[in-house]
């Protein structure tokens, strides 16, 4: 398989990554194994096959320390028990807006918030629609 032939033009790899999970909780009782798919523009030969599983343990570590631990402890994400997928779905895009919305104005220096909390306590939505036009 090429990434051509599934319809992304531009990548050079799809990359396969199989994983064991083992569940933890008492819900899960069956291990299972997961494939992940990854597609990269890197070409075959510019990293190994080291380099590459380093690069999507990176990337998987900063989503999780990063972005949704972010919106799991400031936002409380996983404590929402909205239980329609799609509802979830623009839930969680609404976290990532007001993130996003954070990032921009401490970015262009507009809030004198030092955290997100601090920053969200003081959010309306006409101060964070006028954040956007800026």
């Amino acid at each position: 398989m090429t990434p051509e032939t599934i319809g992304l033009v531009g990548c050079w790899q799809v990359i396969g990554v199989r994983r064991e999970v083992i569940p933890l909780g008492k819900g899960e009782s069956k291990e299972r194994d997961e494939i992940g798919l990854y597609v990269t523009s890197c070409a075959l030969e510019q990293h190994t096959d080291a380099e590459m599983s380093e690069v999507i343990r990176g990337h998987w570590s900063a989503i999780e320390n990063g972005t949704h631990h972010r919106r799991d402890v400031t936002l409380g994400e996983d404590a929402c028990r909205v239980a329609h997928r799609g509802a979830a779905s623009v839930l969680a895009s609404l976290r990532n807006l007001a993130i996003g919305v954070y990032e921009l104005e401490k970015h262009q220096e507009r809030t004198q918030a030092d955290s997100l909390p601090s920053w969200r306590r003081t959010r309306t939505f006409g101060t964070a629609l006028a954040a956007l036009r800026r």
